[in-house]
């Protein structure tokens, strides 16, 4: 059969970490091991029901059998308004400063494509969520990494960039709460970003995927939330964790119109926009009651509290984690981050994810979801403590 040879773009392509890390847990399970997976960040509770129910009822609608409009329902983006007028204080302009996307990984990738040309360069975090690199690569741009260290709460020291790499980059990525590290942003390290950000003509996009997930009382502050941030940024908004939506495809950008515009435009050759009825449920969602997504927060709150209690138990000393459903463990001493998650895979049929799979500052670390019921990610740390390692 004739192969045809791909495109130079998926030729740059980082390795899909997730796929791999899949692909391994799918051969133990097939051995007929019993696996407990704590490696992925698909969040394991099904989404409430009166957002279900929203979108049962807008599948009935005709209006929302046809072609949607391409860049989305206007009482969606005023809804997003609303939603961030309640939460954050910050008002939004729905008809400029809102963009509709195909879940938050979509628009992560797109944005690369939408501002950065071949051998610009974009600042991303160490360890950091891999598709960040994804969507540089398909620019062909290059990357500057930003190292994440225990010592400084998991935020980049800014001072640690040259001056050539602040000069040229034109994007920058954050993540707070941050995955893989679960560490929380202050508003003094926001403004700080926006100064450096508007000296350097850099772009800032935070992505806000856990933005509800916060403990110990404390509420995670959005990006926006900071003075003069719509001047050099975006935030990205998903329902995926917020609302247990990770399947339903559905996130926002929120910010600069200039940026606003450029997603728009990009979405406009890829998309004809969302199924109308997932817009309705997003927007009950958003406007709902929220009974629900704060019960949600209670259970990881409670998960990690347990998960952390049998962690002391075996003697794996940790901090916990300050927002996420992630917790980040530092590998034990004589083992890489990729020979401890096989061991654990391979001895105690549990899956975690290594840490040098987010970047080079991961090695030394695992991730682990908090994504399963509080008895078995017990089971997990009883079947690990067993091992003897700790």
């Amino acid at each position: 059969m004739r192969r045809f040879e791909q495109s130079a773009m998926l030729k740059r392509l980082p390795e899909q970490f997730f796929a791999k890390l899949v692909k391994k847990t799918q051969e133990m399970k097939e051995q007929g091991h019993d696996v407990i997976v704590l490696g992925q960040g698909n969040p394991d509770l099904p989404t409430p029901q009166h957002i279900v129910k929203a979108l049962q009822d807008a599948a009935e609608k005709p209006i929302n059998h046809k072609y949607t409009p391409f860049q989305g329902f206007t009482y969606l983006k005023e809804a997003v308004a609303e939603f961030y007028q309640r939460e954050y204080g910050v008002t939004v302009n729905p008809e400029t400063e809102v963009a509709i996307l195909f879940g938050a990984k979509t628009g992560l990738v797109e944005l690369s494509q939408c501002l950065l040309n071949p051998g610009d360069l974009a600042l991303l975090p160490d360890p950091g969520y891999p598709d960040y690199m994804s969507g540089t690569a398909m620019a062909d741009a290059e990357k500057a990494l930003m190292p994440l260290r225990e010592e400084n709460g998991f935020l980049p020291d800014y001072s640690e960039l040259e001056k050539d790499e602040l000069d040229r980059a034109k994007l920058m990525f954050l993540n707070y709460p941050n995955n893989p590290t679960a560490a929380t942003a202050s508003h003094s390290f926001f403004d700080k970003t926006i100064e450096l950000a508007d000296k350097h003509d850099i772009c800032v996009v935070h992505d806000f995927a856990y933005a509800t997930i916060g403990f110990d009382g404390e509420k995670p502050m959005s990006f926006l939330q900071s003075a003069g941030a719509k001047n050099v940024g975006i935030e990205i908004y998903t329902l995926s964790k917020s609302y247990s939506m990770a399947g339903w495809r559905i996130a926002f950008a929120v910010g600069n119109p200039s940026v606003i515009e450029s997603i728009n435009l990009v979405q406009d050759h890829l998309y004809v926009s969302l199924f109308g009825s997932v817009q309705e449920a997003a927007a009950a969602a958003l406007l709902g009651d929220q009974t629900a997504a704060n019960d949600l927060v209670d259970t990881y709150a409670s998960r990690r509290e347990r998960f952390f209690a049998a962690l002391d138990r075996i003697g794996w000393k940790a901090d916990a984690p300050k927002g996420t459903f992630f917790a980040w463990l530092p590998v034990p001493a004589g083992y890489s981050s990729e020979e401890f998650a096989d061991l654990l895979l391979e001895k105690a049929h549990v899956v975690v994810a290594p840490g040098n799979g987010f970047g080079p500052q991961g090695e030394g670390y695992v991730r682990v979801g908090l994504l399963e019921s509080e008895a078995r990610l017990e089971e997990a740390v009883d079947r690990i403590g067993k091992l003897g390692i700790f």
